[in-house]
């Protein structure tokens, strides 16, 4: 339990690092980019928000990734459905959680989250649902070695979940944290990927790169990268063919 608490408070004094206080509603929203997508179901809206957290709308539904406070979400819309990748608290934060929440929003999330967030409905690395009319599989995500001590790791496997969704018949994975794992590197006919470069809790851009070169996403963007140039990600793959990387602004 000691072991497990340091973690967290580790966590959580990463998380504050860019603290904002953050607010839904219909106030004039700050300037900010997203992407368009054109998928089979209309254009595909990505809007990132900062670090692990973004939000995905297609077809007048809207989706949030580990939303949590250090963003700004003024003038941002409430969500249908929330998607949870781990209980660290850049990605599990029940506060931003109620915020975004409206009658019949969804919180999808592995059951180690669901003992916090407690209307969760959960999904196990390697199972696929529908929720909300939307396809997902989760994906294990998982430290293969880095850990805060001898014979520890920062994220375990099974714990958390990346996230493959098929939006439009769009395939997009959502990485969580983790290292290059077979479990990524065997993915397929991914369009658009957010791949988590941090030390030391993930990994290195190059180590990301690497593996997005093993599947090979059509688009990627790197993200939860605070700390870490996510140009040398680009760089590492320049002249890797069919992968567009797009660097946003996250912090």
């Amino acid at each position: 339990m000691r072991k497990i608490t340091k973690q967290i408070l580790s966590y959580a004094a990463l998380a504050s690092l860019s603290l904002v206080t953050a607010g839904v509603g219909a106030q004039s929203p700050p300037q900010r980019a997203s992407d368009m997508v054109q998928t089979a179901g209309g254009d595909l809206k990505i809007t990132p928000i900062n670090h692990a957290t973004l939000m995905l709308e297609l077809g007048g539904k809207v989706i949030y990734v580990d939303p949590v406070s250090a963003g700004d979400y003024t003038g941002l819309p409430q969500a249908d459905l929330l998607l949870i990748t781990d209980i660290h608290p850049d990605h599990m934060d029940r506060a931003m959680i109620d915020k975004l929440k409206k009658a019949g929003t969804i919180v999808l999330a592995p059951a180690a989250v669901q003992k916090t967030i407690t209307e969760a409905q959960t999904i196990s690395n390697g199972e696929k649902k529908t929720v909300a009319g939307i396809e997902i599989e989760a994906v294990a995500m998982y430290n293969l070695t880095r850990g805060p001590g001898p014979g520890q790791l920062f994220h375990d496997k099974g714990r958390g979940n990346g996230y493959v969704l098929n939006l439009g018949g769009k395939r997009l994975y959502l990485s969580g944290d983790t290292e290059c794992t077979p479990e990524m590197k065997a993915l397929k006919n991914i369009d658009i990927a957010f791949l988590c470069m941090n030390l030391p809790y993930t990994m290195t851009p190059g180590e990301a790169a690497g593996c997005a070169k093993e599947f090979r996403p059509k688009i990627v963007y790197p993200n939860h990268f605070r700390g870490s140039d996510p140009q040398e990600f680009a760089d590492a793959l320049k002249g890797t063919p069919d992968v567009e990387v797009r660097i946003r602004k996250w912090y």
